[in-house]
């Protein structure tokens, strides 16, 4: 079975592109490499033993799609990840993120609307701004947004479920995961950010590698148990995992419409702690000092994944000292090897 994965040479994307083919899927990869590497490509055939199909193209390029429908006419599901990400990016440059983010979207529902291929859509813990209650389900109130990002994510599920409600013939499932981290345990590939960083991680593992002279911790003064912000961070193989978890909940005859999932761990780790743990895990001690808020961050956010874990048949089994350790193994990799 032929699954499109636009965005399929990024960080999440190619991760879930060997968990697609661990699963017996056949990955087609999109991807405009505006934030990623062709050389993900030769490192995923390290993997999975073959170099999966890719098309280079900008998903905002509608005519683009359409020649690609004409090559790849049998692509029974889609799983969607090309967008911009970065929270305070999209404070700076939040057109940038609208053009981007919901071109790239409507292209694709209207090329597939009438095809009837299961849709699974990339979505964020964003969508919940900061919620009143934690752990937050998947039927707490969606808040506005605190960033222009947040903000492309909150509209896009609106989107496609205005798109179910007209009666398309696509089944979309929304995951809204939470922080994702780590590195496949091949330290083949891993998150690796054009420029400075705009994720906690892959700063903690350059500053410890001497990339970086120091990490920054964005405000120590939010109301969490260390003052740092707090979140829920998923080790991107179990991520990867859910995806696949989400195509085969919608092969089966009963799933009709949309539905979506929280994709976390379900338990907070604040950020001085995610800093400690990668200094247990690696032994190695991190030069970072505590700076003002940075806008756009929520104060604390982890999700409630009893809905996935009872009706996806999905759960989490890595732990933060395997996101912290793998996460180390694919920097030193990447250092000696670069791509």
């Amino acid at each position: 079975m032929k699954i499109l994965v636009t965005g399929g040479l990024g960080f999440i994307g190619s991760h879930t592109v060997v968990e697609l083919v661990n699963a017996g899927y056949d990955p087609i990869i999109v991807d405009d490499l505006s934030n990623s590497n062709i050389r993900i490509l030769d490192q995923l055939a390290k993997i999975i033993g073959y170099k999966p199909a890719f098309y280079q193209f900008n998903l905002c390029d509608a005519q683009a799609i359409k020649s690609f429908m004409e090559q790849e006419p049998d692509i029974k599901g889609i799983i969607h990840f090309a967008a911009f990400k970065a929270v305070g990016e999209s404070v700076k440059e939040p057109l940038k993120y609208y053009r981007n983010n919901f071109y790239s979207l409507i292209n694709i529902l209207e090329a597939y609307n009438s095809k009837g291929v299961n849709l699974v859509f990339s979505s964020s813990c964003t969508v919940y701004g900061q919620p009143d209650v934690l752990p937050v389900t998947e039927d707490a109130p969606v808040k506005a947004a605190q960033s222009p990002y947040g903000n492309t994510k909150q509209i896009a599920e609106e989107i496609l479920q205005d798109v179910i409600a007209a009666g398309s013939k696509l089944k979309i499932v929304s995951l809204r995961y939470f922080n994702p981290v780590g590195a496949h345990d091949s330290a083949l590939i891993g998150e690796l950010p054009l420029g400075v960083p705009q994720n906690l991680v892959p700063f903690i593992t350059q500053t410890a590698i001497g990339k970086r002279e120091k990490l920054t911790v964005w405000g120590g003064d939010y109301d969490t148990p260390d003052g740092s912000c707090v979140r829920d961070y998923i080790h991107v193989v179990d991520l990867g995992k859910a995806h696949v978890a989400a195509l085969k909940l919608m092969e089966k005859q009963d799933f009709k419409g949309y539905d979506m999932f929280n994709i976390g761990t379900g338990n907070g780790s604040s950020v001085l702690q995610v800093i400690k743990a990668f200094e247990n895990a690696t032994g190695v001690k991190l030069n970072y000092e505590v700076g003002p808020r940075r806008p756009g961050d929520v104060e604390k956010v982890w999700g409630d994944v009893t809905k996935s874990t009872e009706k996806l048949n999905w759960k989490t089994e890595l732990d933060l000292d395997t996101m912290m350790s793998s996460a180390w193994q694919w920097e030193n990799y990447i250092a000696k090897n670069p791509l």
